[in-house]
């Protein structure tokens, strides 16, 4: 029971004893004034009486009209003029019924005042006794009037203080709700700090509460720091910074195969014309310094455009793989203009024949090695050409050309005429056919012929025309279907440029508010890189769907790790670590290190690990025991 309940009760209880009390105390000591004047009131009513008829005639009509004029005037409750024998000569009694006040009430409080007497004298003889009494309702009246009004006053100031103290209470407790937030974050794996109250009781609590919080949040942010370093460590060249040749093969392998990019893209290659000479006339620090700015400008030139990463392959050979780049010759012609602006000027007086630039297209699940070695015969076209040149392969693709106006037409016909489907797989943790939960992942039908396009092939289009709101909220309507018809959670993804939408997250919090049963088993995820491009609107997406009962989390996790200390406040349900780092991972003890460190971090948050892009099922145990609870990918579905 809340406190502001109890301060209610304990003020009716307390009125209410007051009232009793007091109303005891009122209405006897009343009562008693009351009876002492009604008393007083009989005797000299039963004085003046009888002085009046001892001066009349003594006649029986005159007594009578006499006892009956005062009678009617005087509100008795009997009138009565005895002999000196006893005998009974007028008598007058009131034969009507109480009113004033309600017939309890007088049962309840008797008033007990004797009748008035007086002797009627006819001269020197006593011609009788004249007995009466008033009426007691207006006693009762009198009575049940000062018992409401005190009932009145007491319900007003019962009312006033029960507002007052709830106020007072509410300001009060303020710093109590405040910390019970905290204490409730915390158990939702949000880490938060609340200001500190002047009640000094209250701020001691707050103190130790705020001192924890910011304990964890240093012990977080020292272990993302250390693993950040390990990471780097294990998966960047020493010397450029930028991913070393395990690390970025991993992810050219992830771009070929996986779905988060389109079917097709492009492979940039720059190669340095003369290492070897380039060191012995620069010397080592320089030589260094010229590789460290051409790998940041080949870095940089993935800032506006997801999923392309550079990396060094070898000595003098850097690569850049351009998903976003359907051609080739666009991709060449992007990369080389940075070069020669931001990276050649500098050391082309000293170096005229300092780089070669070739590009290549590839197709999704096309052989890494065939990629590379067309990539080494566009490099050797590109040298033909001369000095600090480059040169592009273009090759028809499978890629679906249409003009932005027919995309839009297609993607908006998709949605409303039902061309987008949902396509399963299992995210398990040791027995395949009891799946942790299943992913749906969006796919697009075309044309009649029933070809499916994956979300890498279209969403880029979409996000461009700003379609992916209504895309996004039919895939979670999809999910809402099968789950109706199945058993199982089921996890879908939500665009990067949907989740600063405040249109589409009004529809989609009303949509699951119709289906409130189904919440606990949906499950959202959002790309890293969408996460902390927009981590502000991605932190209150969160919230309203866990409210909801939604779980949420991140998939490709480890892209930006150096900014994972923010996730402390989110309350993230699960990670999917990006499959760079697991690819591979039983011939690569440095990542094995890094992603155990990362599962005990994030056990520490009590978020569920799950390594995407697995690609072969000998890799389970060993997962396991790096600290994932489940994994997805080709070699386990």
């Amino acid at each position: 029971m809340s406190l502001v309940k109890q301060l209610w009760i304990a003020i009716v209880v307390v009125m209410t004893v007051a009232f009793g009390g007091s109303l005891v105390v009122s209405v006897l000591s009343a009562r008693g004034y009351l009876e002492q004047q009604l008393q007083v009131k009989n005797i000299d009513n039963a004085t003046s009486l009888a002085l009046s008829l001892t001066q009349l005639d003594k006649d029986p009509v005159t007594v009578e009209l006499q006892v009956a004029a005062q009678f009617d005037a005087g509100h008795y409750r009997f009138i009565r003029v005895v002999s000196p024998t006893g005998e009974t000569i007028v008598e007058r009694v009131y034969e009507g019924e109480l009113y004033g006040a309600p017939r309890w009430f007088a049962n309840l409080i008797p008033i007990q005042a004797e009748p008035g007497q007086a002797q009627i004298m006819d001269g020197w003889k006593q011609f009788g006794t004249i007995i009466l009494a008033s009426h007691e309702q207006y006693v009762y009246q009198s009575l049940w009037e000062g018992t409401l009004e005190l009932l009145l006053w007491f319900v007003l100031g019962s009312t006033i203080t029960g507002v007052l103290g709830t106020y007072a209470i509410r300001v009060i407790t303020k710093p109590l709700r405040d910390v019970v937030d905290q204490a409730q974050a915390i158990a939702q794996r949000r880490f938060l700090t609340v200001a500190e109250p002047r009640t000094p009781e209250m701020r001691a609590v707050t103190q130790a509460m705020n001192a924890m919080v910011e304990r964890l949040k240093a012990m977080f942010a020292e272990e993302s720091s250390r693993l950040e370093n390990l990471r780097k460590k294990v998966n960047s060249d020493p010397v450029t910074g930028i991913a070393n040749r395990e690390y970025f093969m991993s992810q050219l392998r992830e771009v070929l195969t996986g779905e988060m990019h389109g079917s097709v893209g492009s492979l940039v290659m720059v190669r340095l014309a003369y290492l070897n000479e380039l060191n012995a006339k620069l010397g080592r620090q320089r030589a260094d310094q010229l590789l460290r700015e051409l790998a940041d400008v080949l870095f940089h030139s993935g800032d506006h455009h997801p999923g392309q990463r550079a990396g060094r392959v070898k000595g003098g050979e850097f690569a850049v793989v351009c998903p976003t780049y359907t051609s080739p010759t666009e991709a060449a012609k992007d990369i080389y203009e940075r070069l020669c602006r931001d990276w050649l000027p500098k050391w082309e007086p000293e170096f005229p024949d300092l780089f070669h630039l070739a590009a290549v297209g590839y197709v999704r699940n096309q052989s890494v090695g065939d990629l590379m070695t067309r990539a080494d015969q566009a490099l050797a076209k590109a040298q033909a050409k001369g000095p600090n040149t480059w040169h592009a392969e273009e090759e028809a693709n499978n890629k679906l050309s249409l003009p932005a106006e027919q995309w839009r037409t297609l993607l908006t016909e998709a949605v409303n005429g039902g061309q987008i489907s949902l396509a399963f797989f299992p995210v398990v943790q040791g027995d395949p056919n009891r799946p942790l939960h299943l992913e749906g992942v969006i796919r697009l039908q075309i044309d009649a012929s029933g070809q499916l396009l994956s979300a890498g092939d279209f969403m880029p289009m979409a996000a461009s025309l700003n379609l992916t709101a209504p895309i996004d909220l039919g895939v979670v309507k999809l999910a809402i279907e099968h789950l109706q018809q199945g058993t199982g959670d089921v996890a879908v993804n939500l665009s990067a440029e949907t989740i600063g939408n405040f249109g589409f997250r009004n529809q989609l919090l009303q949509l699951l508010q119709s289906y409130p049963q189904l919440c606990k088993r949906l499950l959202f995820e959002v790309p890293e890189y969408g996460v902390f491009r927009q981590f502000d609107a991605f932190r209150d997406l969160t919230r309203a769907l866990k409210a909801l009962g939604c779980r949420v989390g991140i998939e490709y996790f480890g892209q930006r790790f150096a900014e994972s200390d923010k996730l402390a406040s989110l309350g993230l349900d699960y990670i999917k670590v990006h499959p760079a780092y697991v690819r591979g991972i039983s011939e690569n003890p440095g990542n094995q290190e890094f992603l155990k460190g990362l599962c005990t971090m994030a056990h520490a948050l009590g978020i569920t690990v799950i390594a995407l892009g697995v690609e072969n099922r000998d890799d389970l145990p060993l997962l396991a025991q790096l600290g994932f609870d489940g994994a997805t990918g080709p070699g386990v579905d």
